[in-house]
């Protein structure tokens, strides 16, 4: 058994933290309250925020309200309205990383390449772009799964002489007015920024491969009265947040069963044909599928841009791209000086993380042991990688509520198993196969019979039709199984049996 010298132990980190967005922040956040000041965030970017740092184009805004899409420890009275901006929200961050002190803990530019576990030390080796190597007792992942834009293969994109940029890369320096503009995609990033552009641009182009569900925004203001009650009375800013909370949750009843989301159909459709004047357009507008199969998204400006004269919907598949333009499979070919990817981001771990080597025990790759879709336990820890913590890991995304509440909740478990390493003076822990086989087996159980199998294929499910990526219950019961760890499921391997150094762990069992 090998060990290291104290020259090594003195550097080793409790806790290495990959990402600098909301679930880093509050995992840093939480580690900080509990009086450990030894670990490290590791980020690739030059600032704070994440997703909130890099999408900055026009009309970016959350789909969550802001007072829920916020710490629950850390309420802010003064949002401006419903749904925040992204600048608001990225404002938000960066007060949250002042206020707790987080800049002397973060290291930046910092792109994570490997992480390898080291059995018999019970260490993770964590090396990065800048040829770095950290050795940590705890791997926390909080890289979020919607941080690696996708790029469409495009028979001529690469020849294209115009300016191509993906909508999470926004170019800033490029004017789009009096341009023909291509916009690829209608998701989420799409339905915002598409209203934004059309008054500016001379033609905007909108290919859609498929329609979108888009209802209604709620685009109230908080007036400065609101704040100041926030402000003065917390009580009200945390009821205004409860009941925030429990209308999202009540979202979930028809994802459970879809014939309760088949009865919004009308009203739904009733809205586009209220928006948009031209029939076919409407037709063309309107999603075949059950609501909520793909994202539901929130817009009352999308619908209204096609009622523009400079603006186009083309559903017709993209033959090529040429120099100037864009050819569709009918032979149609339009000018263009500009495209935009409003493609989305590459969800699936196996892909977005081929250039990230992370080996658990006996050498093996979670690209292999993840070949038939990303399995966890809970989203937070994987068979055969112990003391690696995952943030919004598989099956734990929503499409109802809060992500912010899904986080705090995998914070929390993640501090109670670094308690329990101390408890029992292990140095790490490694899920059970077997809890990880029945707790996913009763995820893809109960994600029959929802809405997410209405029809339609979605950045939430594989080809194969696994969905990897939704939580299938309400976020409460969450809660409630995250609460404590039941130890049962995991294999303790104490400090006898590894390198001295590995233990104890860095958390207090108070």
């Amino acid at each position: 058994m090998s060990s290291l010298s104290a020259g090594d132990a003195h550097a080793i980190k409790d806790v290495v933290i990959v990402g600098a967005g909301f679930g880093g922040l509050c995992m840093a956040i939480k580690l900080l309250e509990s009086g450990i000041t030894n670990f490290v965030i590791l980020e690739k970017g030059d600032d704070v925020g994440g997703t909130w740092r890099d999408n900055s184009y026009p009309g970016c805004a959350c789909d969550v309200q802001s007072h829920l899409y916020s710490f629950s420890f850390e309420g802010n009275p003064d949002w401006s309205k419903r749904y925040a901006g992204w600048r608001e929200i990225q404002n938000y961050i960066l007060h949250c990383t002042e206020k707790y002190g987080l800049r002397p803990y973060i290291r930046f530019q910092r792109e994570v390449t490997s992480a390898t576990f080291n059995e018999q030390q019970g260490l993770w080796s964590i090396k990065n772009n800048q040829g770095e190597t950290l050795l940590a007792r705890h791997t926390v992942m909080a890289s979020g799964p919607l941080h690696v834009p996708a790029t469409p293969k495009i028979k001529g994109l690469e020849s294209f002489k115009g300016n191509v940029f993906h909508s999470a890369r926004w170019d800033h320096s490029y004017s789009l007015q009096g341009k023909n503009v291509v916009s690829i995609g209608t998701g989420g990033s799409a339905i915002q920024y598409v209203p934004e552009i059309a008054p500016d641009v001379k033609q905007l182009y909108v290919f859609q491969r498929t329609p979108a569900w888009v209802i209604p925004r709620d685009e109230r203001t908080y007036s400065p009265w609101n704040k100041s009650l926030f402000r003065q009375i917390p009580l009200l800013r945390k009821i205004h947040r409860d009941r925030l909370y429990w209308s999202n949750e009540s979202r979930v009843w028809p994802i459970f069963h879809p014939s309760l989301a088949k009865a919004v159909h009308p009203l739904a459709k009733a809205f586009i044909k209220y928006q948009v004047k031209d029939p076919a357009l409407v037709k063309k507008l309107t999603p075949d599928y059950t609501f909520g199969c793909k994202r539901v998204l929130i817009s009352n400006k999308y619908y209204p841009t096609f009622n523009r004269p400079n603006v186009e919907l083309v559903t017709d598949g993209i033959r090529e791209i040429r120099e100037h333009s864009i050819v569709t499979r009918d032979g149609i070919e339009r000018p263009a000086d500009c495209i935009i990817l409003g493609t989305g981001f590459v969800v699936d771990p196996r892909i977005y993380m081929a250039g990230f080597e992370l080996t658990g025990l006996g050498g093996r790759r979670i690209q292999d042991d993840w070949k038939d879709g990303a399995e966890a336990y809970f989203g937070i820890t994987v068979s055969g990688y112990p003391n690696l913590f995952q943030l919004i890991g598989p099956n734990t995304a929503l499409g109802h509520n809060s992500l912010i509440f899904m986080i705090e909740a995998q914070v929390h478990y993640i501090l109670e198993c670094m308690k329990q390493l101390k408890q029992k003076r292990a140095a790490y822990m490694d899920l059970k196969p077997q809890a990880q086989h029945d707790f996913n087996a009763e995820v893809q159980q109960h994600l029959k019979g929802t809405v997410w199998e209405g029809g339609c294929q979605s950045w939430y499910k594989l080809e194969s039709g696994k969905n990897y990526t939704l939580w299938p219950w309400s976020t409460w019961k969450y809660w409630l199984r995250t609460r404590r760890v039941k130890t049962r499921d995991y294999h303790w391997v104490s400090c006898e049996q590894t390198a001295a150094t590995a233990c104890p762990s860095p958390l207090t069992t108070a």
